[in-house]
Parts: C-alpha cells; sequence; structure tokens
C-alpha cells in the first residue's frame, strides 16, 4: 500500500483547519507568490520539452484538445438545467468551469506521475493553456446567445490577459527559448522546490475549500452528485481521446485529470464580466468545494486507473 503523498495532507490539513475554523490562514500576497511560482514552473518544464520537438507534430493533439474543450460545457449544460433546473445563466456558468481546468488538479497530477516515476508527454502544460479558453466562450453563448451585448472585448482581456494564462504562457515561451541548459541557473527554486510550493499551495486551497463546503447546505445533493460524477464521465472522454491520439498511458491519465478538472480562477473572472447576474457561489462550490477536494484526493488515482484500463482494453 502506497503512503500517503505529503502534499495531499497539506491540503487535508488545510481543508481540516477551515472545518474546525482555527486561526490559519495564508497571507495574501505569500498565497499570490505561491501561485506565481506554481504556474511559471509548470510553463517552464513544458517550454524546455517543447523546444526538443517540432510543433506542427503538435497540432493535431491542440486541435482535438480545443474540441474537447467546447464540448465537455456542451455536455455539462443540459444537464444542470433540466436535471438540476437551474437558471440559464447558472447553468451556463457552472458548465464553463467544468469544460475548463483547474491548474491546482494538474499540479496534484504531476506530482503523483513524478513521485511513482511514471512517464507522461512533456507538452502537457501546452493541453492545459488550450483547454482554458473554449469552454468560457461556449458558456458565454449559452448563456446570452451570439448578443451584441456581450462586452467580447472584456472577456477576450479577461481569458488572455489573466493571470493564469500570461504566467502559463510566458514560462513556455521561456522554457522554449532559453532550453534546459539556459534554465540550470533558475532550477532550483522552480524545479527542486515544485513539491514544497504545491504543499503550500493546496494548504491554502484546504482552507479556501472548506469556507466553499458551508454552501452545500443550501444547495443540496444534486450539486453534490454533480460535482463527483462529472468529473468521472469527463474523466473517460479525456481518457478515450487520450489513447485515439497516440499517448502514452501516463498521458492519457493527466489528460484525462485536465478533462476531469474544473476551474476556480480564469472562468469565474470571465463570467463575472460577462454573465454578471449568474451566481457566482453556485460554481465556486461546485468547483472548488466539491471536485476540487474530489479530485485531489479520489480523483487522480482513478483516472490512473482508468487509463490503464483504456489502455489495456483498447490496446496501447
Amino acid at each position: 500500500m502506497n503512503p500517503i503523498d505529503p502534499i495531499i495532507l497539506f491540503f487535508l490539513l488545510g481543508l481540516i483547519a477551515g472545518l474546525a475554523r482555527a486561526e490559519l490562514r495564508l497571507p495574501a500576497a505569500i498565497y499570490d507568490f505561491v501561485s506565481i511560482l506554481l504556474l511559471l514552473a509548470i510553463g517552464l518544464k513544458g517550454g524546455i520539452e517543447l523546444a526538443k520537438q517540432p510543433f506542427g507534430d503538435l497540432l493535431p493533439q491542440i486541435l482535438a484538445v480545443l474540441a474537447m474543450g467546447f464540448a465537455l460545457p456542451l455536455v455539462a449544460y443540459p444537464v444542470l438545467r433540466h436535471l438540476g433546473r437551474f437558471q440559464r445563466a447558472d447553468a451556463a456558468s457552472i458548465a464553463a468551469h467544468y469544460g475548463s481546468v483547474s491548474v491546482g488538479t494538474y499540479a496534484v497530477a504531476v506530482a503523483y506521475f513524478g513521485t511513482r516515476e511514471i512517464f507522461f508527454e512533456a507538452h502537457m502544460p501546452l493541453l492545459l493553456v488550450v483547454l482554458e479558453v473554449p469552454a468560457i466562450l461556449v458558456g458565454i453563448v449559452l448563456a446570452r446567445g451570439m448578443s451584441r451585448e456581450t462586452r467580447w472585448g472584456a472577456v477576450m482581456h479577461e481569458v488572455f490577459l489573466g493571470k493564469g494564462i500570461v504566467l502559463l504562457l510566458g514560462g513556455l515561451l521561456i522554457g522554449w527559448i532559453a532550453g534546459p541548459e539556459g534554465v540550470v541557473s533558475i532550477k532550483p527554486l522552480f524545479f527542486d522546490l515544485f513539491k514544497g510550493i504545491l504543499a503550500i499551495f493546496l494548504l491554502e486551497m484546504g482552507l479556501i475549500t472548506a469556507a466553499q463546503i458551508g454552501s452545500l447546505r443550501q444547495y443540496g445533493l444534486f450539486l453534490l452528485s454533480f460535482g463527483m460524477l462529472m468529473p468521472v464521465g469527463s474523466a473517460l472522454i479525456g481518457a478515450l481521446l487520450g489513447w485515439a491520439l497516440g499517448l502514452s498511458m501516463g498521458g492519457t491519465a493527466v489528460l484525462a485529470t485536465l478533462a476531469a478538472s474544473a476551474s476556480y480562477i480564469a472562468v469565474p473572472a470571465a463570467m463575472r464580466v460577462s454573465v454578471p447576474e449568474a451566481n457566482p457561489t453556485l460554481s465556486l462550490t461546485a468547483s472548488l468545494g466539491i471536485t476540487f477536494p474530489f479530485n485531489v484526493l479520489i480523483g487522480v488515482p482513478l483516472y490512473h486507473a482508468m487509463a490503464e484500463r483504456v489502455h489495456a482494453f483498447l490496446g496501447a
């Protein structure tokens, strides 16, 4: 039996402390600093590997993952609208969260597979960036239609110039331009300390998650069920796509994890601008209060097993 990864224990510490209302909270500046380091580290790692392979070889995967990003919110929306009986704006907003991705969940997956020395394709950070955008656009159209009143300029600014995208893309470009030898001097901070940075990040995420869980009393069993079942269904789509694209078993598992994750940074900012009538508490309760802890504690190993089954059943 594998021991529990310490980074998961950090998340549990934050979650328990938050639920117990302990006097524990990271200063906002420290949380921002840790987030910046995490995003840059993920981007740098991907950029270094991108420098080793022609971009044209990755184009079919990018297009396929882009299509998945458009499809996932279209799957979630009718479930939320007709079974959950959410208002149109709320259903569209929640669906957009579940079509986009969580950098925190991806970082946990990277640590999980790294600890077990399971290979996965190093260009996954590029696919992470690709998946940030399409669900936001679909969510806006689902909520408002192709309305002239939609502030597309402001939305595009939030999407493409938000902190997460800028740091991930910036890290990718720096790693790609500098290459393995060029980043040697910054390796101790961004690579050697990656799991330590992630542990502090997850401690704060545990505290934030505890603050969202209280909303479940108001929104009930459906949101709880959706927040756990939707990621599993999305992960299966991601795993099947990963196999179809010829990814390794580890790469398939990471893509399944990306599909299963739900945004709690980029999408809320974009929805705030373009669909202000949507209730952000609903979306954050689902994505951050339910899906994020589910993925951190149960999901990543589950998606790993799912990828193994898909490769075994369909053939490597």
